[in-house]
């Protein structure tokens, strides 16, 4: 008589315990083993006396791990490179910074390659040398901004005092004076320059990503790549062609024409990162604002916008930096002047960039008065900068998108 695979299954399922006769559920031997636990452990599994051993791990040994160097092996065998380095430079009479620093950074790299290969085994010896050249392209890189941030701090901070921030160069001789009057002129001119350059770099952006298509957005895209890599003296003889020819004044000097230099150099900058900022923006949530009936300017302005606009108060910010510390152009359209000017429209005025360059260049006496108000400029010059990148992450900050995360 046959017997269902049901029925099998199910006698398979109760084994006869050899005291007591009960059967036992078939969840309860089926459990898995602990280390210790000996339930179900047959001759068949781990072989009689004799058979080979089993394919798999037993249960209940532990893994084999693979060696592996300690965390306070690096930062040893670092010093150890640096010292080694030193001391090698040291006996051949050729000590430097950069050579110490090259050396040991090769010392490094051999040193935990072969540590690693004889202890951790191949693979994990690439990951350590590709882990070791990155630090290296890092600190390459880190190194000119820390050693020019050192320079121009410890440079800069002699003339860094209350005088200069409210004193001119007028009737200053030799020692004295201060760049008050270069710092307001700054100001003024990129105050200009950022009025002309953000609303149109603005504009021209939402045109491309909202509205442009065909060739002539492909004309404007190519022309706006083209201004953003001229140089700089261009855009200066540019506007001061440009103020001759309306002016009729051929020798014409003005904060507005040294604006409108700097708003060349900075509206291409504007346009490019606020267009990549809109092309961030979610197709969703215009599909979303069309589907309530809202036309595409309000669109634009209510939902488009407002979405991108910390990534747009951060394009503007660089592009500020951007043109702050011109010089080339500036010579060109504004000149230079020892006073003040608050006139944008007519006469000569003075920016921190162009003042550095004077007291550099027109060295009196003593002539370290002249090249600490120059570092002192520069200083003024990054502090400016720094302030400005902060302003924009602060709005890019506050004006994110507010997600759920």
């Amino acid at each position: 008589m046959s017997t269902s695979p049901r029925t099998e299954r199910s006698t398979q399922t109760s084994t006869a315990t050899p005291t007591t006769g009960l059967t036992t559920p078939s969840h309860e031997q089926s459990a898995p083993a602990t280390p210790g636990d000996t339930r179900g452990l047959t001759p068949e599994r781990f072989g009689t006396p004799g058979s080979p051993a089993p394919a798999g791990p037993v249960v209940g040994e532990p893994r084999r791990s693979s060696g592996q160097l300690t965390r306070h092996l690096s930062p040893a065998l670092l010093l150890v490179s640096a010292a080694l380095s030193a001391g090698i430079l040291l006996l051949v009479g050729r000590f430097t910074v950069t050579g110490a620093a090259v050396l040991t950074a090769i010392t490094y790299t051999v040193g935990v390659y072969v540590l690693a290969r004889v202890v951790e085994g191949r693979r994990r010896a690439t990951d350590r040398v590709v882990t070791a050249l990155v630090t290296v392209a890092f600190v390459l890189a880190m190194a000119p901004l820390v050693s020019l941030v050192w320079t121009v701090v410890s440079r800069g901070a002699a003339r860094f005092d209350a005088a200069f921030f409210t004193q001119s160069m007028a009737g200053v001789i030799g020692e004295g004076g201060g760049a008050a009057h270069a710092i307001v002129g700054t100001l003024q001119v990129t105050g200009i320059a950022t009025l002309v350059s953000v609303p149109v770099g603005l504009l021209a952006a939402v045109w491309l990503v909202e509205y442009g298509s065909g060739r002539l957005k492909s004309a404007i895209t190519f022309l706006v790549d083209v201004m953003t890599g001229i140089p700089s003296i261009v855009a200066g003889l540019f506007a001061f062609a440009l103020f001759s020819t309306i002016l009729g004044d051929p020798g014409h000097r003005s904060g507005i024409a040294g604006a409108i230099a700097l708003s060349v150099l900075m509206t291409p900058v504007v346009i490019r990162t606020c267009e990549e900022m809109l092309k961030l923006v979610p197709d969703e949530l215009r599909e979303a604002s069309f589907a309530l009936g809202v036309p595409r300017w309000r669109t634009i302005t209510k939902v488009v916008l407002p979405t991108a606009v910390g990534g747009i108060a951060a394009g503007v910010t660089i592009a500020i930096a951007r043109v702050i510390g011109e010089t080339a152009p500036l010579l060109i359209t504004l000149g230079f002047t020892t006073g003040f000017n608050f006139d944008m429209t007519e006469g000569r005025a003075s920016t921190l960039p162009v003042y550095a360059y004077d007291q550099f260049r027109n060295r009196g006496l003593p002539p370290e008065a002249f090249i600490d108000r120059a570092w002192t400029a520069a200083l003024v010059l990054i502090l400016i900068v720094m302030v400005l990148n902060g302003i924009g992450r602060l709005i890019a900050h506050l004006y994110a998108p507010k997600t759920n995360r």
